[in-house]
């Protein structure tokens, strides 16, 4: 994935904004929180980082190609970094993605929802 094609992806998500900060990573939020950043890696592909369900997050961090997402795992957080494709193609991607923006969807108050038009 490249780093139009996941700015693309993140855009057509309801209500989603884009951000660059931290270094140049890109950021995307819904309703102020975080679901998505991009920016960060070590290899030759796009690092993309995305929360994710304990037990996705369990099953993900012994991957090869993904690993627990520096910063935010070490304080407990369920994010997974994908350094490369090996194990997760970009069409799985794309849908971890999607999922971390529902669980950021989640953590908003009704009322943000509904003032988002997201109910």
């Amino acid at each position: 994935m490249t780093l139009d094609e996941y700015n693309r992806f993140c855009a057509s998500l309801p209500q989603a904004t884009h951000v660059v900060q931290w270094g140049g990573a890109h950021v995307w939020k819904v309703g102020g929180k975080l679901f998505a950043i991009a920016g960060w890696s070590d290899g030759e592909e796009l690092g993309v980082t995305f929360k994710c369900s304990p037990v996705a997050f369990d099953i993900l961090s012994e991957q090869p190609g993904l690993r627990p997402a520096p910063y935010l795992a070490s304080r407990g957080l369920k994010w997974i970094q994908r350094q490369s494709s090996e194990t997760m193609d970009d069409d799985a991607l794309r849908d971890y993605l999607s999922e971390s923006y529902h669980l950021a969807l989640r953590r908003l108050t009704k009322k943000q929802r509904r003032d988002l038009g997201l109910v």
